[in-house]
């Protein structure tokens, strides 16, 4: 099998830009305000890390079948990334956004020890990335995502 051909790698890699471009959509339903820093952002809904490995799993389920030993790596592997999505970088996000808190505490209080001449020092700080991680409900969407865009995609390639 050529590389052009990889059915699952192109599935996943589809999988990844159709649950990034989403967001946008998705966001100004929610906000009324189009984001496209979306596009390239970490977090939000769907979880296109979830759509990458599920995508990638029902691909190598159609290709190879369920019972093979490279099915069960990547369904173990879509099992770690959706865990670690929805536990490990949810709770970075959740300590990320009580430092950016504690950060703008200590900047407040610093301006108000001091007569702070310069602001737009202040506004050059970054902030620590809080959109680390993602709900439970961002995870199952996005591995929804994966799945049926893959056999959507199985679908129209394979007729």
């Amino acid at each position: 099998m050529s590389l052009f051909e990889n059915f699952p790698l192109w599935a996943s890699l589809a999988a990844i830009f159709f649950a990034q471009f989403i967001k946008v959509p998705i966001q100004f339903i929610a906000t009324k305000k189009f984001d496209w820093s979306l596009l390239t952002s970490t977090g939000g809904m769907p979880s296109s890390h979830s759509a990458a490995v599920t995508a990638l799993s029902t691909g190598v389920a159609l290709e190879s079948g369920l019972d093979s030993p490279i099915f069960a790596v990547s369904a173990v592997f879509a099992i770690v990334t959706m865990f670690d999505a929805s536990g490990v970088r949810r709770q970075a996000g959740k300590h990320a956004t009580v430092l950016n808190q504690l950060v703008a505490e200590f900047s407040k209080l610093v301006e108000d020890a001091k007569t702070w001449q310069d602001k737009p020092e202040q506004e050059k700080r970054k902030e620590l990335k809080e959109l680390l991680g993602h709900e439970p409900i961002e995870v199952f969407f996005g591995g929804l995502t994966g799945i049926l865009l893959t056999l959507a995609l199985h679908y129209f390639f394979h007729l």
